[in-house]
């Protein structure tokens, strides 16, 4: 009867210390597996697609190429097809990092209450829009606009439409009365100077930075087009991270990312042509807060 009992007792111990064997391994490869998909995760980037597609695309590689070595993850530029499309993607977590304007970082971050922005440039925190104009049009203030044909940039785009569109309300002029016809919305600013020069349209604003760069590098003919006014300053463009990111990539994941960004653009020809900065800088919500005011009493944003 001992010997009984002894066997049973024996056996049930086996049992016992093979099963907590099985349920330690399984744990382990529990937490195995939870890194190796961690690793696994391509970190998405994106950007408002404002330019042209090719330099877009060129630069933020350099950027995904750049903050992949620091981070020591597998970053990827995702291109967007328009502006509502990566505040979508970033809706959706599918986009972890996006460089937007002004206005689509706040309509972002209204969709993903705990998504931060982070860095931008320095100019970003005075930025301004430019209007322009053919040569000889008689376009010389806001106030000859009237009658006039007109191209904004994207709809949803900060320096292109949103203030642009403000400082001509400011002036007593609406756009949807004051026009010769409704205004134009061309997409992009490069496509807003090429439109004006062209003569499609009499006059159109864009972005600063933009219209600079394309007189620096000859893109566009100054014998034909010319600034005729330049806005005030107001906060713009900046890197937002998702809220998921930590959660998806680890608790030091921002950080990372934040400091990879705040390191840039090193020595990449690619992205400083791109976002013409020799350095980014730290932001944060509230700086824009003027634009989400500015876009709900435009009816722009709810």
């Amino acid at each position: 009867m001992k010997k009984w009992l002894t066997g049973i007792i024996l056996f049930m111990l086996v049992f016992s210390l093979a099963a907590c064997g099985q349920t330690e391994d399984k744990a382990n490869g529990e937490k195995e597996g939870n890194k190796q998909n961690k690793s696994e995760e391509v970190f998405k980037i994106g950007a408002i697609p404002d330019q042209n597609a090719a330099f877009l695309q060129s630069g933020m590689e350099a950027v995904a190429k750049q903050l992949s070595e620091e981070t020591g993850m597998k970053v990827e530029f995702v291109p967007s097809v328009d502006y509502s499309a990566l505040v979508t993607g970033f809706q959706r977590g599918e986009i972890h990092l996006a460089w937007f304007g002004g206005l689509t970082s706040v309509q972002a971050r209204n969709l993903v209450p705990d998504a931060e922005s982070i860095v931008q440039r320095p100019r970003d925190a005075e930025f301004k829009s430019v209007f322009i104009t053919q040569e000889g049009s008689g376009i010389n203030t806001l106030a000859d606009l009237k009658g006039k044909s007109f191209t904004f940039g994207s709809e949803s785009s900060t320096s292109g439409h949103l203030m642009p569109r403000y400082f001509l309300n400011e002036e007593g002029i609406d756009p949807n009365t004051d026009f010769n016809g409704k205004p134009n919305f061309s997409g992009s600013h490069d496509t807003t100077y090429k439109l004006i020069e062209s003569g499609s349209f009499q006059a159109g604003a864009l972005n600063i930075s933009v219209w600079e760069a394309a007189v620096k590098e000859g893109k566009v003919d100054t014998s034909k087009v010319k600034v005729f006014y330049t806005t005030p300053d107001y906060y713009d463009y900046n890197w937002t991270i998702n809220s998921n990111v930590e959660e998806v990539f680890g608790s030091d994941a921002k950080q990372k990312v934040k400091d990879s960004l705040l390191s840039m653009p090193g020595d990449s020809k690619e992205i400083t042509d791109l976002f013409q900065t020799d350095k980014f800088i730290e932001t944060k919500n509230d700086n824009y807060e003027k634009i989400e005011k500015v876009a709900k009493e435009l009816e722009i944003i709810k």
